[in-house]
């Protein structure tokens, strides 16, 4: 049997990926900076190898989209490694906007190198996680009850992680998704205002959104131990929503998997009742 391997396999999508392959009987190994079930860490390359061993599909993670050549350069050398060793498949996930991007986003390199590798690939360019909202930055903002983000009235399509991981575990395990973008948001966009209250009331509780200038979440962030230039990439990604920059929903997930979109409201009803937000 092929073996899988998920990178960031304890994060957001890969624990769900691997999820979903562990269900349909395949042999997924989870690659983590904890060990899991092998050990993989992006900063020591010396970790690359015995995670990439035998592997024939790899899911791709860059966690951190800091600045930086570093950054730009490792996935391309992930990618080179894993297709030395075997890899016949790859999925990256990458993000929306990476296509329009300037070459210095981290991603355009690491995209570039996957569509390259010489073997099956696929990239998923999914727009913001609902999961963020309960597992991720804003969570916080919803257990205190006050959501404070640089965004106003702008509106995104949110996109379920569960969706996502669905996604990239048909992409490595089917051919047909060989060669593919998948754009993945939502089936409608939504503000940020309308998405307190919808969580607000499956809590019971009041939620609101408050618009603060970029600047000061800027700096708050940064008083919160948050690196200066990741503050700002985080910022900006945020006032492009604010400015009507953000995604536009689209049917990616439907030419994907052959249904629609989970929509937020569901996401939303499923996790208030499991009490994430307690």
């Amino acid at each position: 049997m092929e073996k899988i391997l998920v990178l960031g396999g304890t994060g957001k999508t890969g624990r769900r990926v691997v999820r979903r392959l562990k269900a349909a009987g395949k042999q997924a190994r989870t690659a983590s900076r904890t060990g899991e079930d092998v050990l993989f860490d992006w900063g020591r390359p010396e970790t690359w190898a015995p995670a990439l061993d035998g592997a024939a599909a790899v899911y791709i993670v860059e966690p951190d989209l800091r600045p930086g050549l570093d950054r730009r350069a490792r996935v391309p050398a992930l990618v080179a490694e894993a297709v030395a060793a075997g890899a016949r498949r790859l999925v990256l996930l990458s993000a929306h906007g990476v296509g329009e991007a300037g070459d210095d986003h981290p991603l355009k390199s690491a995209e570039q190198a996957v569509r390259d590798s010489g073997v099956g690939w696929t990239i998923l360019r999914p727009d913001w996680f609902s999961q963020n909202f309960s597992e991720a930055f804003w969570r916080q903002g919803i257990v205190s009850g006050t959501l404070a983000l640089p965004t106003g009235d702008g509106r995104t399509p949110f996109v379920d992680a569960e969706d996502i991981a669905e996604v990239a575990a048909a992409a490595l395990t089917e051919e047909r998704h060989s060669g593919r973008i998948h754009y993945l948001t939502g089936p409608r966009a939504i503000a940020f205002e309308e998405a307190a209250e919808l969580i607000g009331r499956a809590t019971g509780r009041t939620i609101r959104h408050v618009d603060v200038d970029p600047e000061a979440f800027v700096e708050r962030q940064v008083a919160n131990g948050v690196p200066s230039d990741a503050a700002r990439l985080l910022t900006g990604l945020l006032v492009d929503i604010r400015d009507g920059r953000g995604a536009e929903p689209c049917d990616g997930v439907e030419r994907a998997l052959g249904r629609p979109p989970r929509r937020f409201e569901d996401y939303v009803a499923e996790t208030a009742a499991a009490g994430h937000w307690n």
